[in-house]
């Protein structure tokens, strides 16, 4: 965090002062926090990431499963025939267009739910927040991360370094 409202020259470039290793190294912390929670299901992270958007609706298309979770297809298909082989999904081909692929829950990943209930506890008991700091804070990452997709979208490209 920065020590003052404005940093100088030389504090811009301190580690601690570093908006993208604060994010990193909670990032990784949230990580180890959940494995081995999600090792009781089965899961890896990525893939209780999919698990939590079919919870919320099932039968969507991979299109939308990127969509909703950040992820282009070459990263997210390899992952959904893993999820099938385990019986948590079946992938199904549109009828009207076989390019078009639905995930859907199957019995299994429908009852694996009720285990996952035990994981939003341990993590609000880990990061000793209240649910009021919680939500603002997601809210805050959540517009933030807004900011950034909508800064990429305009100019396609980082901003520049070089001064």
């Amino acid at each position: 965090m920065p020590r003052t409202t404005t940093l100088t020259a030389n504090d811009a470039l301190l580690l601690d002062n570093q908006l993208c290793f604060a994010l990193y190294s909670a990032s990784l912390a949230m990580t180890k926090l959940y494995k081995p929670l999600l090792e009781e299901l089965g899961l890896t992270y990525p893939q209780y990431l999919v698990m939590l958007v079919l919870w919320e609706g099932d039968n969507l298309s991979v299109s939308q499963l990127c969509d909703r979770l950040s992820l282009d297809s070459g990263t997210l298909t390899p992952l959904l025939k893993r999820m099938e082989a385990a019986g948590w999904v079946s992938r199904l081909r549109a009828t009207d267009d076989e390019r078009k692929v639905y995930i859907q829950l199957t019995a299994q990943g429908r009852k694996l739910r009720a285990k996952g209930l035990k994981i939003p506890p341990c993590v609000a008991s880990a990061v000793r927040c209240s649910v009021p700091e919680l939500l603002a804070l997601n809210s805050q990452l959540r517009t933030l991360r807004g900011h950034l997709q909508d800064d990429l979208a305009k100019t396609g490209k980082t901003p520049s370094a070089a001064g």
